[in-house]
Formats: structure tokens, C-alpha cells, sequence
């Protein structure tokens, strides 16, 4: 093969896992001040009563396997991530008419790799996060990051920065289930991303999906579990 016709097949291959990476890794959470986190609009026009319990418990969300962000053939995939916060006080745990919002700490991300060779990853993570809880079937969560809380770069084959919510809060849909512990996830929960960067990265692509299951137990009393009822 020449050299001129090995120059455009490298120049796909980069654009492609450019495009891959930088996608996939697009999250949200992923998650303006201190953020509001709104969950998905409930089926009916009335909301459903919510109670969040033990009211005033300190709670730590921890990433149960992995969290995955995918586009097209390429995966990145985080083995540790957690976010604390608690449990609104008496009665702000309990909403009679639609969902109870708490601030948490930014989701940590780390001990990320990629499917493809030589291009690595990192996720930087700021400001004020919230979770609100909606009682109903089922349960649902969501998380909302601040503007610029999120943001992910890439190195090696593609250098790429991934900033979610780039303009404003975006909130990330998931699913709440009570248990021993409960647990929260989040399933092809699609995230608004700014993509900027060089050669092979998709500057052109405005959202991501993210995967991931969290565990969360109370820190107050680790006999107790946080439950959302009606």
C-alpha cells in the first residue's frame, strides 16, 4: 500500500475511535449552583405522595461492578464511583405531591480504561449535585449535575475533552429499588455533552449514554436502609 493511500485509512481509524471514545464517555453523569434534580415526569398529571426514610440519614451511593459509556462498537469503563448526601429532615423528607430533592457531593469517577488501544481516559467532577426520589411503579430517581460538572478527556489516539450539562443543569433518569440495600440505576440514561478537541474527535456529537448500578446504604445507621414510599 502507498503512502497516500495509507494516509486516509489512518484518518478513519482515528476518526473513529475519536468518535467512540469521546461519545461513549459523554455522561452526564454523568448530573448551576446548587442543582435541583428533577426525575422523570410521572405517567399521570398528579404526581404521586413521596417519603424518603430514615429522615435527616446521611446515605453514600457506591457503583455496584461497573459504569459503562458506550457509542457504537467502543466502551469506557469505570470500576469506582460514589456520591454521598442525606436524607432531608423532618418533613422535608416527605413531599404530599410529587418528588423530595437532596444535594449530594459530586459522583467520583476512576480506575477508567477504554476498549481501544492506546487511548486512555480520565473524569473530573465539581460543584453541587442533587437526587430527587418520585415514589410510584416504578420508583424513579434523578440525578442532575451542574453546569460543567462533568467532564471527561481523552488521551493518546484521540485527545478530546467531554464536558455534560455544558450549558446548564442536566438531570440523568434512573430507577430507585427499596432493599436491603437499595439501589439506583441507571439504564442507556442519555446525557447532553460538548465535545472539543483535535483531529478524531466528534465535535459534532450532543449527547452520550451511561449505564450503572449503585448500591446505597445509610451511614447513620448501617442496620438501616434508605426507602422511598408513598
Amino acid at each position: 500500500m502507498t503512502h497516500a493511500a495509507r494516509r486516509p485509512a489512518r484518518r478513519r481509524a482515528l476518526l473513529t475511535a475519536g468518535t467512540g471514545v469521546t461519545a461513549a464517555l459523554g455522561l452526564s453523569l454523568a448530573m448551576t449552583g446548587p442543582a435541583t434534580a428533577q426525575p422523570a415526569p410521572a405517567p399521570s398529571a398528579a404526581a404521586a405522595s413521596t417519603t424518603v426514610t430514615p429522615a435527616g440519614h446521611g446515605f453514600t451511593a457506591t457503583l455496584s461492578g461497573k459504569a459503562t459509556f458506550k457509542a457504537g462498537s467502543v466502551t469506557v469503563t469505570c470500576t469506582v464511583s460514589s456520591s454521598s448526601g442525606q436524607v432531608p429532615a423532618a418533613p422535608g423528607n416527605h413531599n404530599p405531591a410529587g418528588p423530595v430533592s437532596s444535594s449530594t457531593t459530586p459522583a467520583t469517577y476512576s480506575s477508567c480504561t477504554t476498549s481501544m488501544p492506546g487511548v486512555s481516559a480520565s473524569v473530573t467532577t465539581s460543584g453541587t449535585w442533587g437526587v430527587a426520589m418520585q415514589n410510584g411503579a416504578p420508583v424513579t430517581a434523578g440525578l442532575t449535575i451542574p453546569t460543567g460538572g462533568f467532564v471527561l478527556k481523552t488521551s493518546g489516539l484521540a485527545s478530546c475533552t467531554v464536558t455534560a450539562a455544558p450549558t446548564s443543569a442536566a438531570t440523568v433518569n434512573g430507577t430507585w429499588t427499596n432493599g436491603a440495600p437499595s439501589t439506583l440505576a441507571f439504564t442507556n440514561a442519555q446525557v447532553p455533552v460538548k465535545v472539543t478537541g483535535g483531529f478524531g474527535c466528534p465535535t459534532s456529537a450532543t449527547s452520550s449514554t451511561f449505564n450503572a448500578l449503585y448500591k446505597v446504604a445509610d451511614t447513620t445507621a448501617p442496620a438501616s436502609q434508605i426507602t422511598v414510599t408513598g
